[in-house]
This record gives structure tokens, C-alpha cells and sequence, in this order.
């Protein structure tokens, strides 16, 4: 009889194919994981799926704060549903990438029409919520239903091409093979693999990481590939930090700001303060209407949606 997986990706070899390097990740996992609030068991999928949301290309430090006082807010899907969708943007504050707090609030409004209020923890009615694309939608269905998938984020992604494939960092982009080959590293157990993807995840963010590796801490190092090669430069050209300041996405920041800090509408002549260069300051108050961070109310009067 032929073993699958929840994830409907069969795994590499037989059902449990390496399991040295699972098991001994589990271990320093159990021992050295952080104590993230999403992580524990009375969150439920709901907090799994805001955190999910907050933690795109934003470090944890700083979705601490904004995920306590949101699930404080709102503690299910219906509560933020409930409220206009600028609010979701006022109360996502400085944490940055703002079109995810009104595809956060899409979400929930969907959650409420679709599924009763309930996340749902079906892989594809997960990839249907808006805003969910792949790697969210394995993500929660792995942490919040404990199910059997391979999920591959940008750390998960270096440690399995250091350890497994013996390179410094893999392709930014996440390939069938890539999801066939951690498939394939994910113990046979629902549970165990859930948590393996945790483990994995977290060894990336805290041991194999970008620069300055901490291999002597790493409990695999004797079976990876990368270092017993001698541990070779990337091979992948190397992307230039993108700029901030002076940027659209700044003067976008600024005017957002006045309009989250403001109790009412805001006047143009408000917001003409926030940057001296009108061209780039008109530019970026109309990319905030187009991507419906902002409502035009009446002519040179601005507001928060709804």
C-alpha cells in the first residue's frame, strides 16, 4: 500500500526517510525553541493565521506587541469583521506592508461567509481566503491543525539547502521539487511532522543563518552537506537591500501616519505637510486610494476606509 501525505506531496524514498536529521532537530528544538505566544496551544488557528500574516518580511520583535493587542481586539474572525477594514489599519499601526491588514480583514470577512466564523482546515479553503497564498495556507494548516505538510519559508528554505543539498542558499522562489524534498524530511506522524516544521523553521532563524552560521550549535552538522564540502560561498547573486528613505513607500508611511493618528477626516492641507515634494507627495497619496489604504471622501479630504 503506497504511504501519502495531508499535503498531497509524497515524500522522498519511504515514509520516514531521514530520520536522524528530524529527530535531532526536534531535540535542540525541545530544548531551545522561544516561547511565541502563536506557539501555544490555546492560541488557535485564528491567532496561528494573524501571526502568519504579521510575520511576512516583518521580524518577530517587532509582531509581539501589534499580535497581542489585535487578538485583545479581536479575538475571532467574526470581531474583526465587524469592524470597517480602516480600522484593521489603524490598529496594524508602524508594523509596515499595510495592504496586509486590509487582506487580513478580507480574510476574516470571508472566514465569517464561507466557514461560519471558523478557520477553515482544509488546504485549498485555506488557499482561497484572500491574502492566503501557499506557504500561509501550509503554514497553518501544519501549526494550527497539526497536519502533515511541508512548509518553506526563507530560513527553512537555507537549512534544507545547506543540509540536504550541501549549497549555501537555495532559489528565493519555492519549486514543486523543494516542497517534495522537505515532504520528504517530515516525520511519518501528522503531529511530529507539524512540529518538525517548527523545528526546522526555527534552527534556520536562530542557528543556520544567513551571514554567520552558528555551526558549532547546530545539531546536524555532521550530516550537512554544505559543511562537509567546506562550506562554499552562495552561488545565487546577491539582491541589493531595497532603499527607504526618500522612497514613495516613506512618503506613503507619513501619510498613512496622520491619517491612523487622526480621530476624524483629514484635510489636504494636513497632509501637505508630511512631505515638502508635491509631485512625489500627490504620487503616493494616489497609490494609497488605488490600493484602498485610503478613502478620498470629498475633494482634498482623506480618511482611513470605512
Amino acid at each position: 500500500m503506497t504511504s501519502t501525505t495531508t499535503s498531497g506531496i509524497e515524500p522522498a524514498g519511504t515514509a520516514d526517510p531521514t530520520p536522524a536529521l528530524a529527530e535531532r532537530v526536534l531535540g535542540w528544538f525541545g530544548a531551545h525553541a522561544r516561547e511565541l505566544p502563536w506557539r501555544r496551544p490555546e492560541t488557535g488557528p485564528w491567532g496561528v493565521l494573524v501571526s502568519e500574516f504579521m510575520l511576512q518580511q516583518t521580524p518577530v520583535n517587532r509582531v509581539l506587541p501589534v499580535w497581542e493587542l489585535w487578538l485583545r481586539r479581536w479575538p475571532t474572525p467574526a470581531d474583526l469583521a465587524a469592524e470597517p477594514s480602516g480600522e484593521a489599519v489603524r490598529q496594524w499601526g508602524r508594523l509596515g506592508y499595510p495592504r496586509r491588514a486590509l487582506r487580513l480583514h478580507q480574510a476574516a470577512v470571508a472566514i465569517v461567509e464561507r466557514h461560519r466564523g471558523a478557520v477553515p482546515d482544509d488546504l485549498d479553503d485555506l488557499l482561497a481566503l484572500p491574502g492566503v497564498g501557499s506557504y500561509t495556507a501550509r503554514a497553518v494548516a501544519a501549526f494550527a491543525f497539526r497536519q502533515r505538510h511541508p512548509v518553506i519559508d526563507v530560513n527553512v528554505r537555507r537549512f534544507v539547502a545547506r543540509a540536504v543539498e550541501g549549497v549555501a542558499e537555495g532559489p528565493a522562489a519555492v519549486s514543486r521539487r523543494d516542497l517534495e524534498l522537505v515532504a520528504g524530511l517530515l516525520p511519518a506522524d501528522a503531529e511530529t511532522a507539524a512540529r518538525a516544521s517548527a523545528a526546522f523553521m526555527e534552527l534556520g532563524a536562530l542557528v543556520c543563518v544567513a551571514r554567520t552560521p552558528r555551526c558549532p550549535a547546530c545539531p546536524v552538522s555532521d550530516l550537512c552537506g554544505w559543511a562537509a564540502a567546506g562550506s562554499p560561498p552562495s552561488n545565487v547573486p546577491a539582491r541589493r537591500p531595497q532603499a527607504y528613505a526618500g522612497t514613495d513607500r516613506q512618503v506613503r508611511g507619513r501619510l498613512l501616519g496622520v491619517l491612523r493618528d487622526a480621530t476624524g477626516p483629514v484635510e489636504q492641507a494636513v497632509l501637505d505637510q508630511v512631505w515638502d515634494e508635491p509631485v512625489q507627495r500627490a504620487r503616493a497619496l494616489a497609490g494609497l486610494v488605488t490600493d484602498g489604504l485610503v478613502t478620498q471622501l470629498a475633494p482634498g479630504v482623506y480618511a482611513l476606509p470605512g
